[in-house]
């Protein structure tokens, strides 16, 4: 995996995450 990939993975996980809980937005 490239390093680019990983943050991908990251910035969509973390995008999801404050989807799910807003108030720690």
């Amino acid at each position: 995996m490239t390093a680019l990939f990983i943050v991908s993975i990251a910035v969509f996980a973390y995008l999801v995450y404050v989807l799910i809980k807003p108030e720690k937005f």
